[in-house]
């Protein structure tokens, strides 16, 4: 199912899905109705998670009123964070770059700050942040979760010294 709504061109678990060509993707990206879909798929799959697009411009998210359960899922259930992986690679493949800044960051809080999806946390570091294209966006992701993470010491995903002189 992911594997559909969210293409890319790689080949990811499933043998029978096709990878996207790079023609295919401007092509999408010219289509105006492609990408509504897109749009769509993507709430439909943070529905599924329990989360809430706040805002199509910015990408902005916040729990959604089942979000209790819904991250109950999460924890419970590893193969879901293969999935967010692919729609983040997906996001950025199809120009959603915002979108990806946001879900990440809105993991990297959920796992480091609130710690309700303790189970999702060593993916969130070591495969989401790291499907953020944009170099800057991804260091100010890094920078966050290195502020937030517990023991400080132990974090591993940056140089510390780039770390603590970052602004």
């Amino acid at each position: 199912f992911c594997f559909r709504l969210f293409p890319l061109r790689e080949h990811g678990m499933n043998w029978r899905a096709k990878p996207l060509t790079s023609q295919e993707i401007q092509a999408f990206k010219r289509s105006k109705e492609v990408m509504e879909r897109f749009v769509r798929a993507y709430e439909l799959m943070l529905g599924f998670y329990g989360i809430i697009l706040v805002s199509k411009e910015t990408g902005e998210l916040k729990r959604a009123e089942n979000w209790a359960d819904r991250f109950e899922n999460l924890n419970r259930f590893s193969h879901n964070n293969l999935r967010i992986t692919r729609i983040l690679k997906c996001l950025g493949e199809m120009g959603y770059e915002h979108y990806q800044v946001h879900l990440v960051k809105f993991f990297l809080t959920e796992t480091l700050v609130k710690g309700t999806l303790p189970n999702v946390k060593r993916s969130a570091l070591d495969y989401f942040l790291f499907t953020v294209r944009s170099k800057r966006r991804r260091r100010e992701l890094v920078h966050y979760a290195w502020q937030h993470f517990k023991p400080q010491e132990d974090f591993v995903w940056g140089p510390k010294e780039k770390l603590q002189k970052y602004r």
